[in-house]
């Protein structure tokens, strides 16, 4: 179980490898983006992007914000996107692409933290596969937990959404398979979950939510406000963020993720 091909990226970073890699997930040859350390991996981060087609690709410097010396970051195209054959079905088999990829890396680093970090459309990417994967926790980070709200709320968004999905209640199944939320349940991986106040993109209200079900249901989870962010922070806030995401990771490694795991940050 490996990539099939991979080929170097012209990217100078002196503590990593970046290279464009291929995978083979239900017949088709699909892409993403590998940050590799030169020193031994200690940690792995799987990045899940946001938006479609060239709205919100796998970047670089997306990858970097993650890294250190000893982390690896995965960044999944989906398919139909940068050159990945097949058609992107908005959380439809695209979400194996996620879980093949995450499968060769848990193969080749067996004994390797893994954590899954959902943006905007990535959110609900991750929900919806992370609690069947070998991964330690899962940060969803300004990300759509429910596939009801998006269509409801997104007016702009609609007309894709029927024409990739489907209507909620025409094509019911279709969206039965999308509800993220009742797949999850008390034992699934910790969840951090980061947003800003003034998202205009995806609500805070959508996280407020999210935190609501997740109490509901049991399971374990943080979350990080920062009230005066929109959809992506300021350089500064996106310091604060990245650095709690890091430290919440550290946390969940060390296993000191406390009683008081539903301590609620707003900045």
């Amino acid at each position: 179980m490996d990539f099939i091909n991979k080929k170097r990226m012209p990217v100078d970073v002196s503590t990593h490898i970046f290279e464009e890699v291929t995978y083979q997930v239900d017949g088709l040859h699909v892409r993403g983006l590998s940050m590799t350390p030169k020193q031994q991996v200690k940690r792995i981060v799987i990045y899940l992007r946001g938006g479609k087609g060239q709205v919100g690709k796998v970047r670089t410097g997306r990858l970097l914000q993650f890294s250190d010396e000893q982390t690896l970051v995965f960044g999944p195209y989906y398919r139909g996107n940068n050159g990945s054959e097949g058609k992107d079905e908005f959380y439809g088999k695209d979400l194996n692409d996620v879980t093949a990829a995450i499968r060769i890396l848990n193969h080749k680093y067996p004994n390797v933290h893994i954590h899954m970090i959902g943006f905007s459309r990535g959110g609900l990417q991750g929900l919806l596969t992370f609690q069947d994967l070998p991964v330690s926790s899962y940060i969803i980070w300004g990300g759509v937990p429910d596939i009801y709200l998006m269509y409801e709320e997104r007016v702009d968004l609609r007309g894709m959404l029927k024409r990739m999905v489907g209507h909620p209640k025409k094509q019911s199944e279709a969206y039965q398979q999308r509800d993220a939320l009742s797949k999850i349940t008390k034992s699934s991986p910790p969840i951090l979950i980061v947003h800003g106040g003034e998202d205009r993109q995806v609500g805070i209200h959508q996280a407020y939510y999210l935190a609501e079900q997740l109490d509901k249901i049991g399971t374990t989870y943080r979350t990080f406000y920062q009230m005066k962010e929109g959809h992506v922070p300021k350089p500064f806030a996106l310091d604060e963020a990245l650095n709690t995401v890091k430290q919440w990771m550290t946390d969940v490694e060390q296993h000191s993720i406390k009683d008081d795991y539903h301590l609620n940050n707003k900045i």
